[in-house]
């Protein structure tokens, strides 16, 4: 089969590589699309090695079609139409997965754009609500609203009738993410979040990607009893925590990784994998939350690609296609 490869200078290259085989419990897919994720960009830079035992090609999510089953596999047949959440592995013609991490299309989904949820899907899922609990009537902040997991984030809350504030850095992705739902949106060139956060009454929770450049300011944004969940460190990895406020609003600070997870036991992808199909895929049927697909590419042009993402000029995910 081919995938993408990255030389040791970073450069992605479409190249000639061996077939996986399915171990006991996996499934192999034919990929018809890979989802992009800013993981798959750290590790093109040498800087988000696989975890042990993951393949060490990029690519975190895919669309495609059962091609082989290995031992012990019922649940899927071959030639059924699938998404699935990896470890690694989906910048590729053929990926091997553990059968509890391959999902149905949800409903009016196309299987190209099906490449665009496994990891926002499960992402959101296992940290907005299985982790912090969001409910209704609750404020929910997202900073990175025009990404992909915020973009996604912002219909799951919606969807759940609750409020939504987000962050973004142009007018145009501010507008996307009030289209979706969101109703306080907060330009952050220009607009103090805090502020604007409190006189709304202070979010309840709060998806982060920055980590130490937010994390005081994000400590005074939360509500009392708020939950602060911290997904990435695009602002740095080390941050002063005042406790003290923390605790005057009896706040939480939880930070958690999707990537390393164990398959399966308590909070392991196949846990959350099964919440998101059985609880979110109806909202995705109904309507209620669609994937946002910014920019397409052939995946010989997963160069291209990644210099997207990295621009930040885009909105939504960006998706490498094979099937065109």
């Amino acid at each position: 089969m081919r995938a993408i490869v990255a030389d040791p200078s970073g450069e992605l290259t479409w190249q000639s590589v061996p077939d996986p085989v399915p171990a006991p419990g996996e499934v192999v897919i034919k990929v018809t699309a890979a989802g992009v994720n800013r993981a798959d960009l750290l590790q093109a830079a040498g800087n988000y090695p696989p975890p042990p035992g993951a393949s060490d090609i990029m690519g975190l999510e895919v669309s495609g079609t059962v091609a082989a089953l290995g031992d012990g596999v019922t649940q899927w047949t071959e030639g059924q139409e699938v998404c699935a959440l990896l470890a690694g592995g989906g910048y590729a013609e053929l990926v091997a997965v553990p059968a509890g991490q391959v999902m149905p299309l949800p409903d009016g989904v196309p299987l190209p754009h099906a490449a665009a949820l496994p990891e926002v899907a499960c992402t959101v899922w296992s940290n907005v609500i299985m982790t912090a609990r969001l409910s209704a009537p609750e404020l929910l902040l997202v900073h990175g609203g025009a990404s992909g997991i915020g973009t996604h984030a912002i219909q799951v809350a919606r969807a759940l009738n609750c409020r939504v504030a987000v962050t973004a850095g142009s007018r145009n992705k501010l507008d996307l993410c009030a289209e979706l739902g969101a109703e306080i949106t907060i330009d952050y060139h220009n607009d103090d979040f805090v502020q604007v956060v409190r006189e709304a009454g202070g979010a309840d929770v709060i998806l982060d990607i920055m980590g130490a450049a937010y994390l005081d300011r994000n400590v005074e944004a939360l509500a009392a009893d708020g939950r602060l969940v911290i997904i990435g460190m695009q602002g740095g990895a080390k941050g002063d925590l005042n406790i003290g406020k923390l605790l005057g609003k009896r706040g939480s600070v939880i930070a958690t990784a999707l990537r390393a997870r164990p398959v399966s036991g308590r909070a392991g992808k196949s846990e959350i994998v099964s919440r998101v199909v059985g609880e979110l895929w109806p909202m995705v049927a109904d309507g209620l939350v669609r994937p946002v697909v910014g920019a397409e590419y052939p995946i010989d042009q997963a160069q291209a690609a990644h210099e997207l993402l990295e621009s930040g000029d885009v909105a939504g995910k960006v998706l490498l296609r094979l099937d065109v």
